[in-house]
């Protein structure tokens, strides 16, 4: 046990609210900080909080569509400053929306004003240094990134404290965001420090999910930053189960696409399930989260915030679903299908290294490989770096394909048996869905399928009803 640590016998919690969940913090607050319980029973847990919805997107550009926010007009020598004093507006606004839960007006409109402020403040002092021509600009871009990044969470976290509060709970605001003080601290030794000294079963601590340090954490993990944050409090405090809170269950596939009726929440999960699940944009947990919960030997929770008394789905370790089934389908209609040929390749050692090469000088990570004789075959996300690496590929290989695709995976634990290939191909077949490519490790906990874009939704239907609805 650390020694700076005081610990209840009671069980000891992280637990990660997302965006969308924050911007509904009246049933955040009804359903996962109150619900039944009172007294003492409130504590012995830590929040981390993610900025409300689409803040980052207008601090940062768009995680989705890309469209330019504050941190692009730095970027391009805009006007960031007006940028800034009307995010100030729209958060101030936002603050209107909490009222009727008792979040004191005047002291939160005063913390994000003087937050954004000294963010201005800061970001016009490396606008002139980046100017100067002494200094790498693109290092000073990212420290401006840092920056931009960690109002969101400053603001919903010191709100939620404010709330709280204002509600009978004592809340404690672990501001990680390091905005007033200039120690030379990594993420860890933050972290470490800020908890330090804390009874966690006499008062409930919110923390921002951006933390500064040394290697910067927007540099090291970009949009993931708040999991990552989420997941090194719960490793450094020894916490008995980390809780991700979101909008919907982890299950069995998309309730939009499939119907709410075809949709079966999964109870059990293994962290090899979870890495497949964001490896296809669909994540349960950022990898790079995960693995320090998972060498911890700490379990994760995923809950829906909006059905609180749900045990919801528990990633461990070593679960193995005593069932054969598949537990989860999933995929994406956003890649792009690579395919090298080359009728010298017919056994020739190392061919793929001019390949991956290519691949690591423009930073894109395939989702899939599988090859034969003379031919290799990779997904990779639809984005503009792909495209410039599909350009160069065309350059030094003798032929490169390239097409719009959809990749479509079964997952499950234990799937790793005779005839559950045969159902998955016979369902996608008798749907009219072609396959275009296939992918299977030894390991057998991910059969990936290539389909024509067009056909995702439908793929993902036929699949869920064949081999994860119970008839």
């Amino acid at each position: 046990m650390h020694p700076n640590y005081i610990y209840c016998v009671k069980m000891l919690t992280v637990e990660k609210i997302g965006g969308t969940s924050m911007s509904q913090f009246q049933d955040v607050l009804a359903n996962i900080i109150k619900g039944k319980r009172s007294g003492s029973e409130l504590y012995n847990r830590i929040f981390v909080v993610s900025a409300y919805n689409n803040v980052t997107n207008w601090l940062l550009e768009h995680k989705k569509t890309g469209a330019p926010g504050i941190y692009v007009k730095f970027v391009e020598d805009g006007d960031y400053s007006t940028a800034l004093d009307e995010l100030c507006d729209k958060l101030i606004q936002l603050n209107r929306g909490f009222a009727d839960i008792k979040l004191d007006q005047e002291v939160a409109d005063k913390f994000i004003k003087d937050r954004i402020q000294q963010a201005k403040n800061y970001l016009y002092s490396m606008h002139n240094v980046a100017g100067s021509g002494y200094v790498n600009k693109a290092n000073i871009f990212l420290a401006a990134r840092e920056i931009l990044s960690s109002i969101g969470e400053a603001h919903s976290a010191f709100n939620s404290v404010n709330i709280c509060q204002n509600n009978g709970i004592n809340a404690t605001f672990v501001d990680l965001c390091g905005f007033n003080d200039s120690e030379s601290l990594t993420i860890d030794e933050r972290i470490k420090k800020e908890f330090s000294g804390i009874d966690f079963s006499k008062t409930l601590c919110i923390a921002t999910g951006y933390t500064k340090g040394i290697e910067g954490i927007m540099r090291a993990f970009d949009r993931g930053y708040s999991e990552v944050t989420f997941s090194k409090i719960a490793v450094e405090v020894k916490a008995d189960e980390a809780i991700i809170h979101k909008e919907f269950h982890l299950s069995s596939a998309d309730p939009k696409l499939v119907g709410t009726e075809n949709s079966i929440v999964v109870g059990n999960t293994n962290f090899m399930v979870a890495d497949q699940l964001a490896d296809v944009g669909m994540e349960a947990i950022h990898p790079k989260a995960a693995k320090p919960l998972e060498l911890a030997g700490i379990n994760i929770r995923i809950k829906n915030t909006f059905e609180p008394e749900h045990p919801g789905t528990l990633i461990s370790k070593n679960y193995i679903s005593k069932e054969t089934k598949v537990e989860i389908v999933s995929g994406t209609d956003k890649v792009l299908a690579i395919e090298v040929h080359d009728p010298m390749m017919v056994g020739e050692v190392g061919y793929d290294l001019k390949v991956m090469q290519v691949f690591a000088k423009h930073g894109v990570s395939y989702i899939l490989k599988t090859t034969n004789a003379n031919c290799i075959t990779m997904v990779v996300w639809d984005k503009q770096k792909s495209k410039d690496l599909i350009k160069e590929l065309q350059e030094v290989c003798y032929e490169v394909v390239v097409k719009e695709a959809a990749i479509v995976c079964c997952i499950g634990t234990n799937i790793a048996h005779p005839g559950i290939l045969c159902k998955a191909a016979q369902a996608l077949s008798d749907s009219g869905v072609n396959i275009d490519c296939f992918a299977q490790s030894l390991r057998q906990v991910n059969m990936q399928f290539v389909i024509e874009r067009g056909d995702y939704s439908k793929a993902v239907v036929a699949l869920n009803n064949a081999l994860c609805v119970k008839k």
